[in-house]
C-alpha cells in the first residue's frame, strides 16, 4: 500500500516539503490503524487467538502499571509510565479505561494546580526585586 498524496489530494495545498512529509505520514497512521483494527478483528474471531492476545496484554499493561509505581518514588515520569501500563490495559479492559481516564484527570489536575503554585511563586519574587 503506497503512502504517497494522490495528485488531487495536493490541489490548493501548500507546496512545502514539510506540508507533503506531514501529508504521508499522516496517510500511513491512518494506513495503520486501518490495519490493526483488521488485525484485532481477527483475533477476536479466534477465541484461542483471543484469549492469547488479551493475555499478552494484561501482562504487558500490568508489568508496565508495576514498574510505574516502583518507579514513582524515584525522580523520573514514574507516574507517566504507569498510566501508560493502564492505558496499554484500557485498550482491552473496560475496567483499565475507567481507571486510566480517572487517573489521568487527577494527574492533569495535579499538574495544573503545581503550574499555579509556581507562577504565585514566581509573581511574588518578581514582585519583591
Amino acid at each position: 500500500m503506497s503512502v504517497m498524496p494522490e495528485p488531487d489530494d495536493l490541489a490548493g495545498a501548500p507546496s512545502s516539503a514539510a506540508s507533503a512529509a506531514g501529508r504521508m505520514v499522516g496517510a500511513a497512521f491512518a494506513s495503520s490503524k486501518r490495519a490493526a483494527g483488521r488485525a484485532r478483528e481477527g483475533i477476536r474471531s479466534r477465541p484461542a487467538a483471543d484469549r492469547a492476545y488479551r493475555t499478552a496484554v494484561g501482562v504487558t499493561g500490568g508489568a508496565t502499571v508495576a514498574l510505574g509505581v516502583v518507579l514513582m518514588p524515584l525522580p523520573g515520569p514514574g507516574t507517566l509510565v504507569a498510566l501508560g501500563g493502564l492505558a496499554v490495559l484500557g485498550s482491552e479492559f473496560e475496567g483499565a479505561r475507567k481507571a486510566n481516564e480517572k487517573a489521568t484527570r487527577a494527574a492533569k489536575a495535579a499538574a495544573a494546580k503545581l503550574a499555579e503554585r509556581r507562577a504565585r511563586k514566581a509573581s511574588r519574587r518578581s514582585a519583591s526585586e
